[in-house]
């Protein structure tokens, strides 16, 4: 099922710097994937990716696992599939770095660790202003996770949102925070909390980045959202999970 919120990543032939950022960025925004399926994303023969993939393993930005069988087990090796490592996502950038983890460290240091959530809302709270208009206007949690996914996607996430079971699922493939939030897992509860404000739902974090996983996973039920609109802020307990 095609997943909302990343952009296509087709490239011509050729380049193999520009090639493999595409390669690795596929890896990134939808990995783990095999490697004919980026082939085939990309326009570039099967061969030619396995090459850059295998680059990019051994320089330890990607990694591979076994993919899981379906139906009976036939002949032959298992297909692999491949990901990036936190190595191969530093090469995307991050928004924040070891001055950000100094300066939180001394917040806390000072403030305590109401110091710190108080920064942790003022932060995500200019994420909500900017999108909620765009996110609670839409009639259902699935539309409301594929809107929350392409605002992740402009803020630098590279999100992507699709139908899992009775819910949604909305991944995070890259996390500009992901450092800072291992020291400081306050960062991911006040985004979690945000998320099921804006959703109108209770939503569960079933991994994160910062805890080594490989993308940030949010369950996102399929129940009916409680409508939150600008003029009801201030007499709507806002929807946050219990």
């Amino acid at each position: 099922m095609k997943n909302v919120g990343t952009e296509s990543t087709a490239v011509p032939p050729g380049h193999d710097g520009r090639t493999r950022h595409a390669v690795a960025r596929l890896l990134l925004e939808q990995g783990p994937v095999t490697a004919a399926w980026v082939a085939e994303q990309l326009g570039l023969s099967p061969t030619a990716v396995r090459r850059h993939i295998d680059a990019l393993v051994a320089d330890g930005e990607a990694t591979s696992r076994e993919a899981p069988r379906r139906g009976q087990r036939g002949r032959g090796r298992p297909a692999k599939l491949f990901l990036l490592t936190e190595q191969g996502r530093a090469r995307f950038g991050h928004a924040y770095d070891d001055l950000a983890v100094a300066a939180l460290r001394f917040l806390a240091e000072q403030g305590g660790e109401e110091a710190v959530r108080a920064f942790a809302e003022r932060r995500v709270s200019a994420f909500v202003d900017r999108h909620r208009a765009a996110i609670v206007a839409q009639p259902d949690a699935a539309e409301r996770a594929k809107a929350l996914a392409v605002a992740l996607t402009r803020e630098g996430y590279a999100a992507s949102a699709r139908h899992v079971g009775a819910g949604e699922q909305l991944c995070q493939h890259l996390c500009p925070v992901a450092h800072v939030a291992a020291e400081f897992p306050l960062l991911c509860e006040t985004e979690t909390a945000a998320f099921a404000d804006l959703l109108g739902t209770h939503v569960q974090r079933l991994a994160t980045i910062a805890r080594g996983d490989a993308v940030c996973t949010t369950h996102i039920p399929n129940t009916p959202p409680i409508t939150v609109g600008v003029a009801d802020d201030q007499t709507s307990d806002g929807g946050e999970p219990a």
